[in-house]
């Protein structure tokens, strides 16, 4: 099962086999923050849409 690696309480949590390498923090990093910028351009638009500019008529 997946779960957070933050997640220290959660029953498959064990101490990592070996440490990480400064090559695998950028990936894991990197990775990380490609799930941040997909989960907000998939939820920005439903929580803050932008009405359309519409021009006011010129009055008469």
């Amino acid at each position: 099962m997946n779960h957070d690696r933050h997640d220290i309480n959660h029953p498959d949590h064990k101490a990592p086999a070996k440490p990480e390498t400064p090559t695998e923090k950028k990936e894991r990093k990197a990775h990380e923050s490609e799930n941040q910028d997909q989960a907000l351009e998939e939820t920005f638009p439903a929580s803050d849409p932008v009405s359309p500019f519409v021009p006011a008529k010129a009055p008469d």
